[in-house]
């Protein structure tokens, strides 16, 4: 049975797209793009989140490439916010947090000014006229403050003055820095942004990772040496979590595909440990995380040992798996791959899909019912673009400048 790159299965995820897409517009506020509740709604009490707003500027890039009406002016929006409220006009850069009073959060976090660089490029690829300007500002931010010369890694983040960093080095972080470099490389055309990725993933992922069964490691010290009990007391933090997240061990994988994929469309020969580690990562994921207490689902967080130790079922790790199952399809023709992406959307249609408030549950328990242990909401729907769009589309380029060409279905028959 044959789901990928036929236009029947192309039709359902067109039609999936577009329910999320009308679920997601409802984040609109004036500063920017809120926090959706599990109803649909937004949730003043959060704030408007930098990393929100600048994820669905990308979103909404997407869909005005996919021709939906409504979107373009949800570009201009996200744009008018990252111009607006979230933009710290007197020290550059942008707030991680403000609401209709003011700023709430003023710390420039590396996580969520990698989102601006991927939203702006996104938004690029629109023909906006004020994206290309955004871009630029965005790119001379990460150029200042957030990418280090010194250590061909990028750094994680700063007091509001941009006077102080952290002495902390995130894999978390750099790896949606090697998402954003891929996108800007895509409208630019700056092979600096492929090696910064390619230095990153080197760095993360075949140096560390690699060594250690492919339970990547995403807390480091400044000389990028991993501290392995990071966060032991707090070990379901959203973003910092304890122990391996293997949610991001797979979307890594998919992020190296489209890197290899980049490199190939320059006529060059990637390095072998890109496909290699890749699907090191795919299949350390599943050792590990998949159903290990017996119910399916992606348990959230992995011990050393690789024993589950935060097992509630959030939606963005699966999500990334069916992305990255199309990926090492694309790459290899195995059937495995298609064969683990069709049991996992089984999974999604029977447990996290709500048709009944909108869009997907954002986090089951171990019975795969409901539960708010980690998140509380429905915070936006970038990552389920990844399982519903890229799945259509070849690997290069990336997600917003490959709509943009027309290839969406390209390879559909």
């Amino acid at each position: 049975m044959k789901w990928f790159n036929t236009l029947s299965h192309n039709r359902w995820l067109e039609q999936e797209t577009d329910r999320i897409l009308d679920f997601g517009k409802n984040a609109a506020v004036p500063t920017g793009f809120g926090w959706l509740g599990n109803n649909g709604q937004v949730r003043s009490d959060m704030g408007t989140h930098l990393w929100i707003t600048a994820r669905m500027l990308h979103v909404y890039a997407v869909a005005a490439n996919m021709g939906r009406p409504g979107a373009y002016a949800l570009v201009e929006h996200g744009i008018n916010a990252l111009n607006g409220p979230l933009r710290d006009k007197q020290h550059g850069g942008w707030y991680a947090c403000v609401n209709d009073e003011g700023v709430i959060d003023a710390s420039k976090q590396g996580y969520q000014h990698f989102f601006v660089l991927l939203g702006a490029a996104s938004a690029v690829t629109t023909g906006h006229p004020q994206a290309r300007p955004l871009l630029d500002e965005a790119i001379a931010v990460i150029e200042r403050y957030f990418w280090s010369e010194e250590e061909q890694m990028c750094l994680e983040s700063w007091d509001e003055a941009f006077s102080k960093t952290e002495d902390y080095r995130g894999g978390n972080a750099n790896m949606h820095a090697v998402e954003a470099f891929l996108i800007v490389y895509d409208v630019t055309h700056d092979r600096k942004w492929l090696d910064r990725a390619l230095r990153i993933a080197s760095v993360i992922i075949h140096d560390v990772a690699r060594k250690g069964e492919y339970r990547v490691n995403e807390h480091f010290d400044t000389h990028w040496n991993p501290i392995r009990d990071y966060n032991i007391d707090n070990p379901a933090h959203r973003f910092r979590a304890y122990g391996g997240t293997p949610g991001h061990w797979i979307e890594w994988g998919r992020l190296m595909l489209h890197l290899r994929a980049a490199l190939e469309a320059r006529f060059e020969t990637p390095p072998d440990w890109l496909l290699e580690d890749a699907k090191g990562l795919f299949h350390a994921t599943i050792r590990d995380a998949w159903a290990p207490d017996g119910a399916d689902g992606f348990v959230y967080s992995v011990g050393w040992d690789g024993k589950p130790i935060v097992r509630e079922r959030v939606r963005w790790p699966i999500v990334e798996a069916m992305g990255t199952a199309y990926a090492l399809y694309t790459v290899t023709g195995e059937a495995q791959y298609e064969a683990w992406y069709q049991k996992w959307w089984d999974y999604c249609i029977t447990y996290l899909m709500d048709y009944e408030n909108g869009s997907w549950w954002q986090e089951l328990d171990t019975n795969n019912n409901v539960t708010t242990k980690v998140w509380d909401g429905k915070q936006d729907i970038y990552h389920l673009l990844h399982c519903l769009v890229i799945p259509r589309l070849p690997l290069a380029p990336g997600l917003a400048p490959a709509v943009a060409a027309g290839l969406l279905d390209s390879q559909a028959k």
